[in-house]
């Protein structure tokens, strides 16, 4: 039905606005400015209309504007996480250690594992692990080259949960044995080095007093492992414990340092200040935020990326469906010089094309999170697009894909849009009914 003849055949028959509303509501409360919406939506002159091609303009611009942010959102927060676990994997989120001026990596003062925080940390709630860990300083010799590392020494008690994500080859290193040769190396250095699974190498540790000679630990490689951030990757190899203990002339129940895991990342400030107020007082605690802290600030940036990006996205969807709006308003005068004369007030009106206007922004959103959903499983699945760990810290750009934040995006974009749009629809209060309907 064409609403124009339609409602030029009700003001042929009738002035009376009461009869109108009940010739054309005839069942009661029928929302009427959403009837005719949809009547207009579904007729044929509208998909070959004057407006046709903005309306598809703006449906496109919708579509991409929802792709690209999901985008932007899906791999920051995925890059966030990626390089926020590969840090925690090889230092907990808080490290326990004794108060001293050596600001290395290398273990230097022990710490007694009989404390009242290990093996479970029970006065502090949210914590899920606790491991006793020691490092040292050594040198990998080859025949033909050398490589210095650390030797992180580890116990039955580690957690091995990010590290077999992390392994490409081989198995994690077996510790039952008092002193296992096992050790657990990264692709970075096994290429550097011509290693590969089953080879044994030795390692050289220097004394503090230079007229001695050096200890040497032979291992043995069992597993290769590749986390992707090759800052890391090129320093650690993991191996038994006792070796450092030997070396250092340490007890069996001295460690270097503690490392402490927590259930919530978001809280890692508070529970730092919670498990340092909970620990002895000659312990020093250390966040791994504090600890890496240029890498943690580098990717707090990525917060501000994804905001400019959907605000930009936001405001040219924005404007592409006012120019619609507008195109809509223009194409309709008549009908809306009819409404008038009839009785519809500003408001009735406004609503409808607000009703015309939101059919197009669900039907982008619809093909944009068709499309952009598409692109993030393929990239999570297929890893289309890999990344240079140099620059980034992974090999592939990461994503997460969460409902929450999709039906955020979704249901944002759509009454920003709306509430955009109420600024140009005031425009259809200046049309004047006489002059509307004798529009051409």
């Amino acid at each position: 039905m064409d609403f124009d003849k339609f409602a030029h055949e009700i003001i042929t028959k009738t002035n009376n606005k009461t009869v109108f509303l009940k010739t054309f509501n005839p069942i009661g409360k029928l929302n009427y400015e959403y009837f005719i919406a949809k009547r207009i939506i579904g007729s044929k002159t509208y998909k070959s209309s004057i407006s046709a091609p903005i309306i598809k303009i703006g449906i496109v611009a919708i579509a991409i504007g929802i792709v690209v942010m999901m985008i932007a959102i899906a791999t920051g927060i995925g890059l966030q996480q990626k390089i926020r676990d590969k840090v925690v994997a090889f230092n907990g989120h808080v490290t326990i250690s004794n108060f001293d001026s050596n600001n290395s990596q290398e273990s230097v003062f022990p710490l007694s594992k009989n404390q009242e925080f290990y093996p479970e940390f029970k006065s502090v709630e949210g914590v899920s692990h606790v491991q006793g860990v020691a490092t040292k300083f050594g040198v990998i010799r080859t025949e033909t080259d050398f490589e210095g590392v650390i030797y992180k020494g580890v116990d039955n008690d580690y957690n091995w949960q990010f590290f077999k994500e992390f392994l490409v080859g081989g198995r994690l290193p077996n510790l039952e044995t008092k002193w296992s040769e096992e050790v657990l190396i990264s692709q970075y250095l096994a290429n550097r080095l011509g290693f590969k699974l089953g080879d044994s190498f030795q390692m050289i540790f220097a004394k503090d007093d230079p007229e001695k000679l050096p200890n040497y630990v032979k291992c043995k490689i069992v597993g290769i492992y590749n986390s992707g951030f090759q800052d890391l990757d090129k320093q650690y190899l993991i191996g038994n414990i006792r070796h450092i203990q030997r070396i250092n002339q340490w007890d069996k129940d001295q460690i270097g340092n503690f490392e402490v895991f927590i259930e919530d990342y978001s809280k890692i400030e508070q529970k730092g200040i919670e498990i340092y107020q909970n620990t002895p007082s000659t312990f020093n605690t250390q966040t791994v935020t504090e600890k890496y802290y240029s890498i943690f600030e580098w990717i707090k940036i990525f917060d501000k990326n994804i905001y400019g990006i959907i605000g930009i996205m936001i405001l040219v969807a924005g404007i592409n469906m006012i120019t619609a709006l507008l195109v809509l308003i223009l194409e309709r005068t008549q009908m809306i010089g009819i409404l008038k004369a009839l009785g519809s007030n500003n408001w009735s009106i406004r609503k409808l094309f607000l009703y015309n206007a939101s059919y197009i922004i669900i039907l982008g959103l619809f093909w944009g999170n068709l499309l952009g959903l598409g692109l993030l499983f393929a990239q999570k699945y297929f890893k289309l697009f890999p990344l240079d760990p140099s620059v980034y810290y992974v090999t592939e750009a990461p994503v997460y894909i969460s409902l929450g934040y999709i039906l955020a995006l979704n249901i944002g974009t759509l009454i920003l849009c709306l509430l955009m749009l109420l600024v140009p629809s005031y425009i259809i209060t200046k049309i004047s009914p006489v002059r509307a309907i004798r529009f051409d």
